[in-house]
C-alpha cells in the first residue's frame, strides 16, 4: 500500500465528517475512512494509479466566489453550502430542477416525485430568481444553465422557462431529458424549444440495445429524427454501470460518431451509488473513469486510447490567456482532476482520429500560459495575436490532420474573438467525449466538493455543489424542495391530474 494523501470524507451511515486516506494498491487508487460508531469503509476511488497521477498533474484551483451567499466566518465543508467563501470554483454549469416528476422510474436515479411523496415544481418567479442569483455570482457570472428534473418535458410551461433563462442573459441553455414524454412525438414542441433558446438536448442514453438501454431504446430513432428536423444538437449521456452496460461503451461511441450531424458529444457518467448499498453490490456495480476509458480503448480496438484523455482543469491556460487580454476574470473550468476527463474525436473520411494524434495539446496549453504572462496592455495584445498566427501551426501535424479540417483556423478564431459562436464551430467539426463521475457516500472526497463547478440553484437563494445536493439530500435537495412542494394529493387536487398517469407506457405492436 502506498499512501497518496489525507483528505476528509463522510460516514455513509451517520454523515459524520471523518478523516480519510487516499492510497494506491495494486495499481489502483482507493479511499478509506473509519467511523467510531459504524466501522471502516473502503472503496475504489480511481481504477488506474498512473492515470490518476496524470490527471492530478493538471490540478488548478479557481478564484472562488467573492460574494458568497453563506456568510459564515468558519464554514465546514460540506455542511454550509450555499456557496461559501471556502468554495474554489465559480458556477460553470448551473442546474435548475424545474420538476421532480418523471415519466420513468430508473433504479439508479437520484430522485423522482413518487419516491419522494411530494411534487416539486418551482414557479416561474422562483425560477427567474434562481437564474438571477447565479448570474449575479462574482467575479464570474454563470453563463450556462441546465434545466433538469425529474424530466423537464413534464412541465407544460417549459417553453416559457427557457425564454426566461435567455432573458436573464444565459448564452447556453440545455435540457436534461429522456425524450420519451414530448420529444419523440412532438416535432412542433422540438421546434419551439429550439426557437425559445435551447442549445443542447442532454439526452439520457444508456446503450445501443434494449437490454442496456430499456428506458428509451425504441424511442431513440424518433428522438433523433425530430432533433435533426428542429436543428437541436444532442449530447448523449450514458450512465455506465459495471456488469450492466459497460460492455456497450464502444458501441455507444460508434453510435455518436455515426450521427455527428446531430450528436455533438457523448458524456459518460460512471454510476453514483447513492443510498445504502451493500459492499457486495458496490463491488459488483462500481466503475470509475479510468475503467470506462480502458473499456473504450478495448472496444474500439485502440482507436481511442487512454493517453488521449485529459482532466477537466487541463484547459485552464485558455482562461489565463483571455484574462490577460481582457484584464477581467473569465469562465474557467477548475473542477477537481478526479471529477472528469475529456477529449475530442474527428472524422477523416470514415476513420476516427482523436485530436491528440495530430495536435500537441500539452504544448499548446503551455504556449497559452506563456502568452498570458506576456500580454500586458495594448502592445501585448498586438504581439500576442501576431505570435499566435506564427506559432499555432507548429502544434499541428498537417499530414495526420483530417483532410477537411483546418484546426489552426478554428482555434485562431476562438482565441481572437473568445466568443460562444467561435467555440461552437469546433463542436460542429468534432465529437466531444467526456467522463463525469459524481460522488457517493462511499467514495466521498470533500476536496472534490470544494472545487465542484456544477451547481444547483435552490428556491431559498442558495447555490449548492452537485455532490452535496444529490449525495446528501437530507441536508440540501430534499429538505429544501419539500418546503417548496405540494403533497401528491394536494398537487392532484390543484391540477386535476393523477401522478400515476405521468408514467410512460410504451405501445408495443407484434
Amino acid at each position: 500500500m502506498n499512501k497518496i494523501k489525507d483528505t476528509k470524507s463522510l460516514c455513509p451511515e451517520c454523515l459524520k465528517i471523518l478523516p480519510a486516506e487516499i492510497f494506491e494498491r495494486d495499481g489502483k487508487v482507493w479511499i478509506k475512512k473509519e467511523c467510531s460508531q459504524h466501522g471502516e469503509f473502503e472503496d475504489l476511488y480511481w481504477g488506474d494509479y498512473q492515470m490518476y497521477l496524470k490527471a492530478m498533474n493538471f490540478a488548478h484551483d479557481g478564484k472562488g466566489i467573492s460574494n458568497p451567499n453563506v456568510n459564515i466566518e468558519n464554514p465546514m465543508c460540506p455542511t454550509a453550502c450555499g456557496l461559501c467563501k471556502m468554495h474554489k470554483s465559480h458556477t460553470a454549469l448551473g442546474n435548475i430542477v424545474v420538476t421532480n416528476r418523471c415519466d420513468l422510474q430508473c433504479f439508479y436515479c437520484f430522485f423522482y416525485a413518487k419516491a419522494m411523496g411530494y411534487v416539486y415544481e418551482p414557479s416561474l418567479e422562483q425560477i427567474r430568481m434562481m437564474l438571477r442569483v447565479m448570474r449575479e455570482e462574482k467575479p464570474v457570472a454563470c453563463n450556462a444553465v441546465q434545466l433538469t428534473g425529474g424530466n423537464p418535458e413534464m412541465r407544460e410551461d417549459l417553453i416559457e422557462i427557457i425564454k426566461i433563462a435567455k432573458e436573464e442573459g444565459y448564452d447556453h441553455v440545455q435540457l436534461n431529458i429522456n425524450g420519451t414524454h414530448k420529444l419523440q412525438n412532438d416535432l412542433e414542441w422540438a421546434i419551439n424549444v429550439k426557437k425559445a433558446g435551447v442549445n443542447t438536448i442532454y439526452l439520457s442514453f444508456d446503450g445501443t440495445t434494449p437490454q442496456t438501454n430499456p428506458k428509451n431504446h425504441w424511442e431513440i430513432p424518433k428522438i433523433m429524427d425530430n432533433c435533426r428536423k428542429a436543428n437541436l444538437g444532442i449530447v448523449l449521456v450514458p450512465t455506465i454501470i459495471n456488469t450492466v452496460n459497460d460492455h456497450d461503451v464502444g458501441n455507444i461511441l460508434r453510435f455518436g460518431i455515426k450521427n455527428t450531424d446531430v450528436v455533438r458529444g457523448v458524456n459518460f457518467q460512471p454510476v453514483s451509488l447513492v443510498g445504502r448499498i451493500t459492499k457486495a453490490d458496490r463491488e459488483r456495480f462500481r466503475i470509475t473513469i479510468p475503467d470506462v476509458i480502458k473499456k473504450i480503448e478495448e472496444q474500439t480496438n485502440g482507436v481511442v486510447k487512454k493517453e488521449d484523455w485529459y482532466s477537466v482543469p487541463f484547459v485552464s491556460p485558455v482562461t489565463h490567456f483571455f484574462e490577460a487580454l481582457t484584464e477581467r476574470p473569465r469562465f474557467e473550468l477548475t473542477a477537481h482532476p478526479a471529477c472528469g476527463m475529456a477529449t475530442y474525436l474527428f472524422l477523416d473520411g470514415s476513420e476516427i482520429v482523436p485530436i491528440t494524434r495530430f495536435f500537441d495539446v500539452e504544448g499548446f496549453m503551455k504556449f497559452l500560459d506563456e502568452l498570458a504572462l506576456q500580454a500586458k496592455g495594448f502592445r501585448g495584445k498586438v504581439y500576442t495575436s501576431l505570435k499566435i498566427l506564427a506559432k499555432l501551426n507548429s502544434f499541428i501535424d498537417k499530414e495526420k490532420q483530417p483532410k477537411e479540417l483546418n484546426l489552426a483556423n478554428i482555434l485562431f478564431n476562438i482565441l481572437k474573438t473568445g466568443d460562444y459562436k467561435s467555440l461552437g464551430k469546433l463542436h460542429h467539426k468534432s465529437l466531444f467525449i467526456g467522463m463525469m463521475h459524481f460522488q457517493d457516500l462511499y467514495n466521498y472526497d470533500i476536496e472534490r466538493v470544494k472545487r465542484c463547478c456544477i451547481h444547483y440553484a435552490q428556491p431559498d437563494g442558495k447555490i449548492v455543489p452537485f455532490c452535496a445536493f444529490n449525495v446528501i439530500p437530507q441536508w440540501y435537495r430534499d429538505r429544501i424542495q419539500e418546503n417548496f412542494s405540494l403533497s401528491i394529493p394536494e398537487w392532484e387536487q390543484k391540477t386535476g391530474k393523477k401522478l400515476e398517469n405521468d408514467f410512460y407506457k410504451r405501445e408495443i405492436t407484434k
